[in-house]
């Protein structure tokens, strides 16, 4: 994945990008651009960091992935910015009820 992935109109993304640093996520995300068969999506399924003062199981997942690699758990923003800048545009958000995992989508025409 950092240096090519196969051609595909679209790419799920589970439980990767948390593993890595904003350069690394970009370098992932824009071979997967590199490689798309437009019209293409992305799927980044995590789990996203809600606001400030809401608990969540994501903010101690976090802590631990400041003692390993060098990965961390983002808000959707976050993610949205790591999209974008590889060159994908932001198409929205999907949460299950209970909040636990998120879909961020990306698109590319």
């Amino acid at each position: 994945m950092f240096q090519a992935v196969p051609k595909a109109e679209g790419y799920s993304l589970k439980m990767i990008l948390h593993d890595w640093n904003d350069t690394e996520c970009i370098k992932i995300l824009s071979n997967i651009r590199k490689a798309a068969t437009r019209p293409a999506r992305v799927f980044v399924v995590e789990s996203v960091v809600p606001e400030h003062n809401v608990p969540h199981f994501s903010k101690l997942f976090d802590i631990h992935m400041m003692c390993w690699g060098t990965g961390q758990e983002r808000t959707e923003a976050q993610y949205t910015s790591l999209l974008e800048r590889a060159g994908w545009t932001a198409a929205g958000s999907l949460y299950p009820t209970n909040r636990l995992m998120g879909i961020i989508t990306g698109v590319c025409a």
